[in-house]
């Protein structure tokens, strides 16, 4: 998981989003999910593309390149689109939508990005 920091405005977009780095978990992305919290997002690496097909919600699209600056921006993306890239990405970041217009984030910007621990679940004792 990842918490996500626009340094350039000294905002949070996501307090946990998480990474789907394999072949699958990046084809599969958010599809088929009901929800994104609104404090959780999808990093998605190496990728510079996304759509939005067989999702259920729109999403804020965030393009990033090697150095962590954003080049590409997608505000509320609605399901069952077929495209939007950024030739430069590196990572891909999705989002709720209104996640950009809420930290002003802007093409240029630096993002951070910090490994947050993952809670283990305990079993609950009956």
């Amino acid at each position: 998981m990842y918490r996500i920091v626009n340094t350039t405005r000294d905002t949070t977009l996501a307090a946990r989003a998480e990474q789907a780095r394999s072949y699958w978990a990046r084809l599969r992305g958010l599809m088929f999910r009901s929800t994104l919290p609104e404090d959780g997002g999808m990093v998605i690496e190496p990728n510079n593309s996304v759509h939005t097909f067989w999702m259920r919600f729109p999403i804020d699209v965030v393009f990033v390149d090697r150095q962590d600056r954003v080049v590409g921006l997608v505000n509320a993306m609605p399901p069952n689109r077929p495209y939007a890239g950024a030739r430069k990405a590196r990572r891909t970041i999705e989002l709720p939508a209104g996640t950009i217009a809420r930290t002003n984030t802007e093409i240029g910007d630096t993002l951070r990005f910090e490994t947050v621990e993952v809670e283990a679940r305990r079993p609950t004792d009956h």
